[in-house]
């Protein structure tokens, strides 16, 4: 007999009218061929500033056809100032594709600072998304007793789970995760009593392999003050990936990363969720290291990528490490891109051979060592030179890249500047008074190779309320930071 066919979206099929998919795609491979994204909503904050307003979330057109190509179309302020946005997720993605009641509506973002959550829906027009929701601290401090909340990740159940830094006396002691339900009613903490890590910050799960593995950032009564070396020695700042069971919860191994892995943020593991090893990026060493699952059954790691520090003049210390501040694995699992906040560059590496990586493009997007500023690098031979940094539309490329997000194909690389604005007051003051922006690098996926596109350039210098902070960017149909395949 014959069947109608609707084909509602790509890796979506609806059968007289019954058996459609969930949100997000079967595969990641599948998720590649995906419609190319049109827009791009960005975390803004004022936080820190000294501007007296409320952070926001910004929607930027990135359609190269559209008359406002580049522009931010609209601003969705929060109901409350003193926030930090940060990072942000959605409530449900690519680990809910077989359930057809779940939609990829509600974008989430906690608030570092405050504690809250914000739940955005880009449904009802996802051009000018609205506030949906709001999860405040109180309720959850008194059933959890977390705060400082961080990344939000998108559970198979429809659940979210979030992870928090501390309590809410900024002790690293109190760090852990939270659970919400799908209306963002708070349900819990998802570890098991005594089971919480010692710091907390960015985590991903692999449930094929029945692991999730965490990060440490640091003691949110330390970070929050600005960056100082004293704390590290001090035992303030992580250096430990957290095993867990998944999805039960159980703290089975702690790696110790040693001095060679301070300071462990962003956390993936590869797309194709059969594998069992991905990276954590290490900021203070710049060390990417590869963890992977032993044959029995236990967890180890190695460092893959080594970013030497650069000796300099006119700073703060004798050398300057990289800081690696984000990175990111593309959906065929073939490169790895990270930033170099303070070198001031992003990096393409192949990792078909995932313990060897290749390095096969680099380009510099600003720096403190950027020429037209005083900090000198030195060079092997004892001379001292500056990068020289290319302007987009006439703008002085600014701070150094940040976050970072890849397009579906991997085709387009969208970077922004500010880390968190108490760190960026440090070292890229420039940033509070002029702003931060997004850019657009374009990839070679083929031979490899990153040239940044000079069409494209997002200022929130030029924000009808003065100059704001950008930090992390999500696409209306998933992206390769949010996504998990089951």
């Amino acid at each position: 007999m014959a069947t109608d066919v609707e084909v509602v979206q790509p890796g979506t099929v609806e059968i007289n009218g019954c058996c459609k998919k969930g949100p997000g795609y079967a595969s990641p491979l599948e998720a590649m061929a995906g419609p190319k994204e049109p827009l791009i909503y960005v975390t803004c904050i004022y936080t820190g500033t000294g501007r007296g307003k409320p952070d926001y979330l910004a929607t930027v057109d990135v359609d190269p056809n559209s008359p406002s190509y580049s522009k931010v179309i609209h601003r969705l302020s929060m109901p409350y100032e003193g926030d930090e946005l940060h990072h942000s997720g959605w409530n449900s993605c690519s680990s809910c594709y077989r359930d057809p009641s779940a939609a990829r509506r509600y974008l989430v973002l906690p608030s570092l600072i405050s504690g809250r959550i914000y739940a955005i829906d880009t449904q009802k027009d996802p051009r000018a998304p609205s506030l949906y929701k709001v999860v405040q601290p109180d309720d959850v401090i008194q059933k959890t007793g977390l705060a400082f909340p961080h990344t939000a990740h998108c559970l198979a159940s429809g659940e979210i789970l979030v992870s928090y830094l501390g309590d809410k006396d900024g002790n690293a002691e109190g760090s852990g995760f939270l659970l919400l339900d799908s209306d963002f009613n708070v349900k819990g903490r998802w570890e098991k009593p005594g089971h919480s890590p010692l710091f907390g910050y960015d985590f991903w799960y692999q449930p094929r392999h029945n692991t999730m593995i965490s990060s440490s950032w640091g003691a949110p009564s330390a970070f929050t003050k600005g960056f100082n070396l004293q704390h590290v020695t001090d035992g303030l700042y992580g250096r430990h990936l957290h095993v867990y069971t998944w999805p039960g919860g159980e703290l089975k191994q702690t790696l110790d990363l040693g001095n060679t892995g301070l300071l462990p943020l962003e956390v993936r593991f590869l797309h194709n969720p059969s594998e069992a090893f991905g990276y954590v990026g290490c900021a203070l060493t710049s060390n990417m290291v590869r963890f992977f699952k032993n044959p029995d059954g236990s967890w180890g790691h190695e460092i893959a990528i080594a970013v030497k520090p650069v000796k300099v003049q006119n700073w703060i210390l004798p050398e300057m490490p990289g800081l690696i501040t984000d990175f990111l694995i593309s959906l065929d699992d073939r490169f790895l891109y990270l930033a170099n906040w303070l070198h001031g560059d992003i990096r393409q590496y192949n990792i078909e051979d995932p313990a060897n990586p290749k390095l096969t493009s680099q380009v510099f997007v600003g720096g403190v060592f950027q020429k037209g500023n005083s900090v000198l690098a030195e060079a092997e031979d004892g001379s001292t030179y500056q990068v020289d940094v290319p302007e987009v539309q006439g703008h002085r490329l600014r701070g150094g890249p940040q976050m970072i997000q890849l397009s579906l194909d991997g085709k387009r690389l969208y970077a922004t500047n500010s880390l968190f604005s108490t760190w960026d007051r440090q070292f890229y003051p420039e940033l509070l008074e002029k702003g931060g922006h997004i850019l657009q690098i374009d990839v070679d996926t083929e031979k490899g190779g990153l040239a940044i596109n000079p069409r494209f350039f997002v200022d929130f210098g030029a924000e009808p309320d003065g100059p704001s902070l950008a930090h992390e960017m999500r696409y209306p149909g998933g992206d390769c930071t949010s996504d998990i395949w089951t």
